[in-house]
């Protein structure tokens, strides 16, 4: 499979030890492009295999830890397209389970070997040109230590790998949009990982992952091989063959369940598994065998042993047949037969039941899906509809804690209010693109306010957290369909107002967020800090601008590696933006966003109208993925005097105790 192949086949032992974290980046590189050494880093290896005198691998001991010698050569990168010089192809024959998986490998057929081998030829030819041409940017371990956490917390862990994951997606994927390449992104992103030993749960094991919660959803397969939580990037059945136990007997660790087979899924807590094999793209039908993972499950079957189950669904904001997984938890199989598909070839069947006790996993999916379809069906509902009418998407205002009954009365509004406009220190653009802007038009003016690159996705992801974002604005001659315009065409997604009980009424989704995705704005009342006769006093239900936190600061983690000029996203490039908003008598949504140390959302500031409303918008975005019925939160920031300080401060407020229950909590905000 290219760079990633199956590690069910390597002769490695089992771990049912804590993971660390495998760190020590050191990117090869051409003769004669060198960088500036920095500070090695220093992490503790996952524990490895040890050997006998007689030279044969055995388990580890649990207490037992081996280091590895950390290199204090300078740091040396390869262009990322260098890096990537030739596609992969689609086996003709795959024997994946539930779906024909490959994320490394474009789906068509095979080319000759000739002509394969040109393509080689030519891309290592045009190499060096490349790396001329795109001068790769130093300081990528800088980046690691100042980003990444030296914390042994495994869900620390899994956060700060999967936000590097995602960085470095994105960032890849405005290259290769602007130099028109065909190569996927996430592909590109996880070959880094795994080739500098950014994975984690490297070792297979049985059971539950380190880090990784119930509930968790991921739009890559490659996500969950970073994290070691289904290491087969096409097959859906991740096994530990017989070479880790000395024996004849394999055993499954883990499944992912996406609807490419007859499975049928009557209750949340049994599964009904078809095996792998059996379908192909080239050739006929054939009944599955028993071998590889089928074999791996039989013997699960008899073992008893636990298997991570991974829940397909179709993402509802993407084409038909992207998907969504979710972890579902621990699952036990309890039976297992021979089948007859509808296609007349014989199919092997397992019956998994889900294991008691463990949190909501796909259920939640399910429920708040029978909600999007008719919210009436939603429980506990106080409102419809919060809003009105004003979103695009109703607004459910929901208590099922006790009888309160709303919040205090407030007008709903979508945007912002003020009495004058903020003083811009450059003047407005406006982009003559005919239909839409387009990655690496060089004429486009609002994308030269951006740095020379559009600021999302061709999905609407943001692609960086930058001081400031332009869209295009009205008196842009592009159309409305073009992709610099996200924010301006409101709130996409199902959101619903509840009371928390402890903290006040909060803000949730009833859809999956993926990282990047725009949430909503604040609106309110811009209060006018140049006025000292203020009408509007800064209290509870404002918002004001501060410093992003190291935890925001980490979506843009890894973005050295991959850009043609050093756009370094420190808090001192963040200017304080002189932004103070007031939503207690007028406001949206986002008035009842709590605050956590912790956040999954950040904000940032966006202008995009050029005429009288040209005061920022102040926009909230996912920081990482979030699952349905999650609590959205952001970093209020911490400011004013600290406690036990008598002064006097111009801007202070009275610090608040922080109940967000984050581990990394302040104590106060």
């Amino acid at each position: 499979m290219g760079n990633l192949k199956d590690e069910a086949e390597t002769d490695e032992q089992p771990l049912d030890l804590k993971p660390l974290l495998s760190l020590s980046p050191m990117f090869p590189t051409p003769a004669g492009y060198d960088v500036s050494a920095q500070p090695p880093l220093v992490y503790v290896t996952p524990i490895f295999r040890s050997f006998s005198s007689s030279g044969h691998p055995r388990p580890a001991p649990a207490s037992f830890a081996q280091t590895r010698p950390v290199s204090t050569t300078p740091l040396k990168v390869t262009p990322i397209s260098a890096r990537f010089p030739t596609p992969c192809y689609k086996e003709e024959f795959s024997s994946s389970s539930d779906e024909d998986y490959n994320p490394f490998c474009k789906k068509r057929k095979r080319p000759s070997v000739k002509r394969a081998t040109k393509k080689a030829r030519q891309a290592a030819d045009s190499s060096a040109t490349d790396i001329k041409q795109r001068p790769v940017r130093r300081n990528l371990n800088k980046e690691l230590v100042s980003r990444r956490s030296s914390s042994e917390n495994p869900r620390e862990l899994v956060e700060e790998t999967m936000a590097m994951f995602d960085s470095l997606r994105r960032c890849t994927l405005q290259l290769a949009e602007k130099e028109d390449s065909s190569k996927r992104a996430d592909c590109k992103a996880t070959v880094l990982m795994k080739e500098n030993n950014l994975r984690i749960n490297e070792r297979k094991m049985i059971g539950p992952v380190p880090g990784v919660e119930i509930g968790d959803i991921f739009f890559y397969r490659t996500e969950m091989f970073i994290l070691g939580l289904h290491t087969q990037t096409m097959a859906g059945i991740d096994y530990l063959p017989a070479t880790y136990f000395g024996k004849d007997d394999s055993l499954a660790v883990s499944i992912i369940s996406s609807g490419g087979y007859e499975n049928d899924e009557d209750d949340t807590d049994t599964l009904v598994y078809t095996g792998q094999g059996g379908k192909s793209r080239f050739k006929d039908n054939q009944d599955q065998k028993l071998e590889r993972g089928n074999l791996a499950l039989m013997n699960s079957a008899k073992k008893k042993n636990q298997i991570r189950v991974v829940r397909g669904v179709d993402d509802p904001f993407m084409n038909p047949g992207n998907k969504v997984y979710i972890y579902d938890g621990i699952y036990r199989i309890e039976d297992s037969w021979l089948d007859t598909a509808s296609n007349g070839f014989s199919v092997f069947k397992y019956r998994l039941r889900r294991e008691p006790g463990q949190p909501d996993g796909i259920s939640v999916w399910m429920m708040t899906e029978k909600w999007k379809a008719n919210p009436a069906t939603r429980e506990k509902v106080i409102m419809l509809d919060l809003s009105s009418g004003v979103e695009n998407i109703p607004v459910c205002l929901v208590n099922d804690v006790d009888d309160v009954k709303g919040p205090s009365h407030f007008d709903y509004v979508t945007g912002v209010k003020y009495s004058r406009p903020l003083n811009r220190s450059r003047p407005p653009q406006n982009c003559q693109c005919a239909s839409v802007c387009l990655p690496g038009e060089t004429d486009c003016s609002c994308m030269q306010q951006n740095g020379g690159d559009l600021p999302y996705s061709s999905s609407g992801v943001l692609a960086k957290h930058v001081p400031m974002l332009y869209e295009c604005s009205s008196d842009c001659h592009c159309s409305q369909d073009c992709r610099n315009r996200v924010v301006q065409k409101g709130v996409k997604l199902n959101l619903e107002v509840f009371w928390t009980g402890d903290r006040g009424w909060g803000l949730r989704s009833w859809d999956p967020i993926r990282a990047g995705t725009f949430v909503c704005e604040y609106a309110g009342e811009v209060i006018d800090e140049t006025n000292t006769n203020k009408d509007v006093e800064e209290g509870d239900y404002t918002f004001r601008a501060s410093f992003p936190s190291d935890k925001i600061l980490r979506y843009n983690v890894g973005a050295e590696l991959l850009e043609e000029k050093s756009s370094d996203a420190t808090a001192e490039s963040f200017k304080q933006l002189p932004i103070v908003i007031s939503a207690k008598d007028a406001g949206n949504v986002a008035r009842f966003i709590n605050h956590s140390c912790s956040p999954n959302l950040l904000w940032q500031a966006v202008q995009y109208d050029h005429g009288d409303d040209s005061y920022p918008h102040i926009m909230f975005f996912a920081v990482k993925h979030i699952p349905p019925m999650t609590e959205l939160t952001y970093d209020y920031g911490l400011r004013g005097v600290p406690p036990g300080i008598k002064c006097e401060f111009p801007q202070a407020c009275e610090l608040k105790t922080c109940l967000c229950g984050s581990t990394n909590c302040r104590g106060s905000f």
